[in-house]
């Protein structure tokens, strides 16, 4: 099944931001967060380990949606997409990443932090964008004030987000959902805590989108 980039973003109002050190954790950890509620799964290829995560995933877990984020290479979209992603996130836009990402089928959210970034994107026909440092770029106040110029774009912002601060986020108009590190916390997955992991995903259902 194929999306586009605002169907996956009307799915959950979190997406768990995800960094896997163990591949023998992907699997057990995406069924946890599914049964939780959040179907959406972004694994950053921030290890080295990140792409069989993808595939392991993509075989086991079929009710998991799952994507590649911090790509930041051409290479890397090829990369995802051989180990099965559904979807690529990268931190921030460049001309090489946009010609990487025609070359692919399935859909990108890329990464923006100021209006010249964001002017830059949706020149290029990308209206659902991350927010990216989030926090650092100004968060819901730079978020809010995005809002007045651009009505037409939708965010889904990512980078220091917590749970006790995403509702503030997911309150404004021009928000889809946030993107979060805290559903797969390193003592939770050293632990092998699956339960843990599956209340932080239902409890982050319980959040709502406006």
């Amino acid at each position: 099944m194929s999306f586009n980039i605002r169907q996956l973003l009307a799915i959950a109002p979190v997406i768990p931001v995800i960094r896997i050190e163990k591949v023998e954790h992907a699997v057990p950890m995406a069924q946890a967060l599914v049964a939780g509620g959040l179907r959406v799964l972004e694994i950053t290829l921030r290890t080295p380990i990140a792409l069989s995560a993808i595939e392991q995933v993509r075989k086991a877990v079929p009710d998991a949606i799952v994507g590649a984020g911090t790509l930041q290479r051409p290479e890397d979209f090829k990369a995802a997409a051989a180990a099965g992603a559904q979807f690529a996130v990268t931190p921030g836009l460049t001309a090489a990443l946009v010609e990487a990402a025609r070359q692919v089928d399935y859909p990108l959210l890329p990464g923006v932090m100021t209006p010249s970034e964001l002017l830059y994107a949706a020149g290029l026909g990308y209206h659902t964008l991350k927010l990216f440092p989030a926090e650092q770029a100004g968060g819901v106040r730079m978020l809010s004030a995005l809002g007045g110029p651009f009505p037409d774009v939708l965010f889904c912002p990512t980078g220091g987000i917590t749970r006790e601060s995403a509702p503030s986020y997911l309150a404004l108009k021009n928000v889809a959902c946030v993107g979060g590190s805290w559903l797969t916390p390193a003592e939770l997955m050293n632990a092998a805590n699956w339960r843990g992991i599956e209340a932080l995903a239902r409890d982050a259902m319980s959040l709502k989108a406006a």
